[in-house]
C-alpha cells in the first residue's frame, strides 16, 4: 500500500502551501541524510521529497486527492521525483531553503579582505642563571613579508591586474541547481579567479603571484627575570605578513631551560645539597653556600643535624616574574659523609671516639637495668 502524502508531510488534506513548506521544512531537516545516521533515513527522504513536489504543484495534488498514486502515474507523471538527491549536502540545499535555520547556512568569506598573516613560534634554549637574572638574546627568524619585487602586488613590474571576464568582476557567479525544491539559484565564488573579481595574466616571477616570499631576519628579545621552562613571549608583528593589507601575524617564544649543575628549581624556590662531614654534624659549624650568580654567603650548621635536615636560605632563590624585587628562598638539604678512607691520626680519634660511645652506652645500660630492678623490687 503507498504511503499516504498528507501523512508523510504529518499535515491536514486542507493544508496551505505555506503550511506543505513549513512542515517540509521541518520534517527534512530532521530526515536529511547529512544529519539522520539511521538506515532507513535516505529511503524516508525521498518519500518525503516525492510528497512535496506533489502537494506543491496544484494540479498534481488534485489528481492525486481523486485518484492517489495511479491517477498520476495514469497521467503520465513519473513517480520519480524531478530532484537530484544527490544536490551537495547541507551546505547547498539547506543554506539556500532554510536561511540560518538549524545552523546549515554557509558564508562567504571576500578573499579581497584584508587577511592577519600566521602565527610562528620558536624554541630557545636558555641557561640557569639568563632566566634568573634576566638576558638579552638574539633569535634567527625565517617569516613571510611582502615580496620586495612586486612590492607585494604580485605583478611584474609594468603590468596590473586585470578584470575577470567570466564573473565581470564581481567574484561570483550563479550556479543553477536541481533539488527537492525544483530548480535553486545559489550565489557562488567564481571559480576562474578564485572569487576575487581579478585575473593576474602576468605574476611576478619573484613570488609567482602570490605577493609574499620568505625573509631571513634576526631579532634581539629581552628575557625577564623570573621566566621558567614552558612559558611563552609574544613578540608582535613579527609572525608571516598579513594578506590585502591585513597585519602581520605574532610570533611565540616558547621557553627552555638547561638544568644546573647544582641547583634545582621548583617555581620561585632552589634546592641544594650540601655535603656534612661526622664532625661537623656532631660540632656544628658555619659554611660558605654558593648562590646564584658565583656568589656565597654562610650559613650555621647546627649542631647535631641530621642527614636529610633541611635547613633555608631566605630570599636568595628566583625574583618573581615582573616583580624582581622580591625572591624566593633556597633551602640546603645536609647529606652526611660517612669517610672512606682516613689517616691514622683519624682512626685514632675515631677509636678513641668509639671508646667512649660503648663507655655511655655501657653506663646508660647499667643506669636502665638499675631502674628496672628498683621498679620490680617495690
Amino acid at each position: 500500500m503507498s504511503a499516504n502524502y498528507y501523512e508523510i508531510l504529518e499535515i491536514e488534506k486542507t493544508a496551505t502551501k505555506e503550511e506543505i513548506k513549513s512542515a517540509f521544512r521541518k520534517k527534512a531537516i530532521k530526515l536529511h541524510p547529512d544529519v539522520n545516521k539511521a538506515p532507513d533515513a535516505e529511503e524516508k527522504f525521498k518519500e518525503l521529497g516525492k510528497a512535496y513536489e506533489v502537494l506543491m504543484d496544484d494540479e498534481k495534488r488534485a489528481l492525486y486527492d481523486q485518484y492517489g498514486e495511479e491517477g498520476l502515474n495514469g497521467a503520465g507523471y513519473s513517480q520519480q521525483g524531478p530532484f537530484d538527491f544527490g544536490f551537495g549536502g547541507l551546505d547547498e540545499i539547506f543554506s539556500s531553503f532554510f536561511g540560518d535555520m538549524g545552523g546549515f547556512s554557509s558564508r562567504r568569506v571576500d578573499p579581497n579582505a584584508p587577511q592577519r598573516g600566521s602565527d610562528l613560534s620558536y624554541q630557545l634554549e636558555i641557561d640557569f642563571e639568563e632566566a634568573i637574572f634576566g638576558a638579552e638574546k638574539d633569535i634567527p627568524l625565517e617569516h613571510l613579508e611582502p615580496c620586495k619585487v612586486c612590492s607585494g602586488s604580485g605583478v611584474e613590474a609594468g603590468y596590473k591586474k586585470e578584470t575577470c571576464t567570466t564573473c565581470k568582476g564581481s567574484g561570483h557567479i550563479k550556479k543553477v541547481s536541481r533539488t527537492i525544491l525544483g530548480n535553486i539559484t545559489q550565489i557562488v565564488p567564481c571559480p576562474n579567479c578564485s572569487g576575487t573579481g581579478q585575473m593576474n595574466p602576468h605574476p611576478c616571477k619573484k613570488c609567482k603571484g602570490s605577493g609574499q616570499s620568505m625573509a631571513k631576519k634576526t631579532i634581539s628579545i629581552k628575557i625577564p627575570q623570573g621566566i621558567d621552562t614552558g612559558m611563552k613571549m609574544r613578540v608582535s608583528q613579527e609572525g608571516d605578513c598579513g594578506k590585502n593589507g591585513g597585519p602581520s601575524g605574532d610570533l611565540f617564544v616558547f621557553i627552555r631551560i638547561k638544568p644546573h649543575k647544582i641547583f634545582q628549581r621548583n617555581n620561585i624556590n632552589l634546592f641544594i645539597n650540601y655535603p656534612v662531614s661526622l664532625a661537623q654534624a656532631a660540632l656544628g659549624d658555619e659554611v660558605d653556600i654558593p648562590l646564584p650568580g658565583d656568589r656565597l654567603t654562610k650559613l650555621k650548621i647546627p649542631s647535631g643535624i641530621q642527614d636529610g635536615d633541611t635547613l633555608k636560605i631566605k630570599g636568595e632563590g628566583v625574583p618573581y616574574l615582573n616583580n624582581p624585587t622580591q625572591k624566593g628562598d633556597i633551602f640546603v638539604k645536609i647529606k652526611l659523609l660517612t669517610p672512606k678512607k682516613i689517616s691514622q691520626e683519624e682512626e685514632k680519634l675515631y677509636r678513641r671516639l668509639l671508646e667512649i660511645e660503648k663507655q655511655s652506652k655501657e653506663k646508660q645500660s647499667e643506669s636502665l637495668l638499675s631502674k628496672f630492678k628498683e621498679a620490680i623490687s617495690r
